[in-house]
Order: C-alpha cells, then structure tokens, then sequence
C-alpha cells in the first residue's frame, strides 16, 4: 500500500482522532471525507450514503427500541422479582447467589439484547447481594457479573445480530435462533465453574425459599418472564417483523412496569427515554461513520484484494475461521465490538462466502468473538462498567474472571468447529443452509 495514498492518509488520520479521544464514528467520518477530498470524488457521495445506509434500512430501527426495551426495564422492579425466581430455582445449591447470577444472565438475555444494558441493570444490584455479610468477595462478585452480561447479546433478541445482519444479508430471524444453544452452552460451563469454585471455597449455602412461597414469586415474576415468550413467538410466528418485535418488547416493558408493577414514576420515564436516545445517538453515529468509510474501502476494493490475498494462501474453510478467530480476539482487546462489527466483519464475508462458510453460523462465531471482547483487558467495556459499580481495580477482577473466560473460549472453540451446534434449531425451524 501506497503510504502516501489517499486511503492510507486518512487511516492514519482516523486512527490519530480516535486516539484523540474523538468517537471511532465521528473519526471514521472526517478520515472518510479527507479521503474523498484527496480522491477528488463527489463530496455529495458522503450525504448519499447516510440516506441510503440509514433512512432506507428498516432493521436498524431494532437497535433504539431494544434499547428502549432494557431501559423500561430497569427502572421497573422486573429486575428484582426476575432475581427472586432465579433464586428459587438455584438458591439452595452451594454458591447459589452465584448460580442466581448466571441463570438471571439467561433470562435477561431473552428481553434486552445488550451485553451493558444486562450489567448495568442488575450489576448494582447483583454485586450488592452477593458481597452482603460478606458471602463473596466483591473482586468475584463483579468477574462474575461481567462474563454472565456477556450471554446476553448471543441468546436473542442480539443488538450485536442485527448489526450483523445489517452488514451481511443474513436472516436476522435464523440469527436469533442460532444463539440459543451456543449461549446456553456458555452459559451451563459457567455454571460448572461457579460449582468447582463454590466447593473449593466453600461458599456459603443460601437458605431454601419455603414451598409455600414458590408460587406467589412464581406468580409475581409471571409477566416478566412471558416478555421473552411473546417477543421470539411473534418473530417466529411471523406476526412481526423483529424490528416490529422490538417495538412490541419496548411497549411490553412498559406495559407491564407501569400498569402492572405500578413501579414507574414519571422522573424515571423520562431518564429511561433520555438514556435511550443517548445510547441510540451513540450507535446512530457509529453506523453512520462506518457506512461512509466501507464506501472508501469498497472504492479502494479492499474486500476483493483481502479475497484474492487469502485463496492465493489456499485456507481451507477451517483455516480461514481459525484467522479470523485470532484477529478478532486480538482486535477485541483494543476496539469496541460495534466497530468492529461494522468495520472488520464486512471485509471477511467476501471471502467467508468463497469458501462457503454459511452466513449464519459465521455470525454466531463473530458475535461470540465480540463478546469476548467485552470482558478482555486492556478495553473490556464490561470490566471498567463493574469496576465503576464495585469500585474493585480492574486486576483484581480480571484476576477471578479468568476461569470463567477460559471457558468462554472453549466455548467458542466448540461453536466455531462443530457447526451443528449453532444450525441445529434454525435447521430445525426451516433453515436450509
């Protein structure tokens, strides 16, 4: 590559603003339009592409109103009557505030489709519960807080899918399907490691919720736990579109916090729709930024050019996922995952196709691989929000999460080479690839 080339001067003026501290969105933005002034291209094309990649594209829609959906439900009290049930059914193991704190990540994962949206709303809470009298330590209390908000994003709804099948054309509905089982993998061998340390240890047994009182909090956390249940049945069902479903889980939360629960005041209303524009704003920006800048990458032909680099080397389908396993854990440790997403996803697929590496199983091993990236120093997004809820330093929570990522990688290892496990139940509902 030409060093005094358009392309490589705005990559390097991108890559100076985000170290800079600019937003990677507004950075991808100004290096884009440096390089179309360089180029000598229409600076009209810059306007273009935000029209065409943002007002023509229903799915993106999705984004803001799950979003939406997890802040209605943090302000309600679905969180605490979700965390009583969760108690009921593995409170009185050994370790079972731990247990709790993995199976809530389950439930959770089924109505907000944020990996920060899940710590953020429970981690206070979470951490406040298990480091009380002293059970846990407050370092592991938070590890375990940020790898289990890490489920969230792979069993459906996926912000981190919709963006993928923003990006690839894939079925955002067979996406969905496809997490399921991957992410209740990753969530039983989490499990497993919270009983090995539980016994070694010897973490404290809680005391056993009365059988009289299982169907009262059964009862009381009912509306909560059929959100999941009617956002996937209508997506599945073919009653709404997922960006419709979106919609309805947002008016659900709602529903269901105000009317319900009765446990929303008009104050948190407003901060909840004000949260929600912030973090839109925020991924509304990024996207925009990323659309622009693959428009220089498709002019510059660097997916072909990648194509035709990676068969002149003659990877095998395995092969190749192994590369972009590697890249995309390194890539992980320095950039955020919607980044990532939007800028490093889009040059592989070219040559994931080529190889004939489904679309939908090559998804699932991305999003993965992103999320692994929310809990791996030095960025792990997840580990600064814990730190700020524990105030606990980043080590010593880095330190008690690396059993549980350790795991997290075989799990990625088992999704990535036995594909069966992540087409399983979309094959099972009609997928035919």
């Amino acid at each position: 590559m030409n060093l005094a080339s358009p392309f490589s001067i705005a990559l390097v003026v991108i890559t100076a603003l985000a170290f800079l501290g600019l937003p990677i969105g507004l950075s991808m933005m100004c290096g884009s339009i440096l390089y179309l002034l360089l180029a000598g291209a229409d600076m009209g094309t810059v306007a273009e592409q935000f029209l065409n990649g943002m007002y023509s594209n229903y799915l993106i829609l999705s984004v803001p109103l799950f979003v939406l959906a997890a802040e209605f439900m943090n302000i309600g009290s679905m969180t605490e009557r979700l965390l009583a049930f969760c108690n009921v059914l593995v409170g009185r193991f050994r370790g079972g505030l731990a247990q709790v704190n993995v199976v809530q990540s389950i439930i959770f994962a089924g109505m907000s489709g944020s990996a920060i949206a899940d710590a953020a709303g429970s981690g206070r809470m979470l951490q406040n519960m298990m480091t009380r009298d002293g059970r846990y330590t407050p370092s592991y209390a938070a590890a375990l807080t940020a790898v289990t908000s890490v489920i969230g994003p792979i069993i459906p709804p996926s912000i981190p899918m919709v963006i993928y099948a923003l990006v690839s054309d894939a079925s955002i509905g067979y996406l969905f399907l496809a997490g399921m089982v991957p992410g209740l993998l990753m969530a039983g061998l989490q499990m497993m490691q919270v009983a090995i340390t539980a016994r070694r240890k010897n973490f404290p047994v809680e005391d056993p919720v009365p059988l009289r009182d299982i169907p009262r909090i059964t009862w009381r956390a009912f509306p909560a736990l059929m959100m999941p249940v009617v956002l996937l049945g209508c997506i599945y069902s073919g009653i709404t579109t997922p960006t419709e479903a979106a919609a309805l889980a947002a008016a659900y939360a709602l529903v269901i916090s105000l009317v319900i629960y009765r446990s929303i005041s008009f104050a948190a209303f407003y901060d909840s729709l004000l949260l929600s524009a912030k973090s839109t704003a925020s991924i509304g920006m990024l996207i925009a930024g990323s659309l622009v800048f693959n428009y220089v990458v498709t002019i510059e032909n660097i997916p072909d050019t990648l194509r035709v680099l990676l068969t002149s080397w003659d990877l095998t389908p395995t092969g190749f996922l192994i590369l972009v396993n590697i890249l995309l854990l390194l890539l992980g440790c320095v950039l955020e995952g919607t980044a990532i997403l939007l800028i490093i996803v889009p040059v592989f697929i070219p040559t994931a196709q080529a190889l004939g590496i489904d679309m939908v199983h090559f998804g699932v091993v991305v999003v993965v691989n992103i999320m692994l990236g929310l809990v791996t120093p030095p960025y792990g997004l997840l580990l600064f929000i814990m730190t700020n809820i524990s105030g606990v330093p980043v080590k010593d929570i880095i330190r008690d999460a690396a059993p549980f990522i350790f795991w997290m990688v075989v799990s990625l290892v088992i999704i990535t080479f036995v594909p069966d496990v992540v087409l399983w139940l979309p094959r099972l509902m009609g997928y035919q690839g």
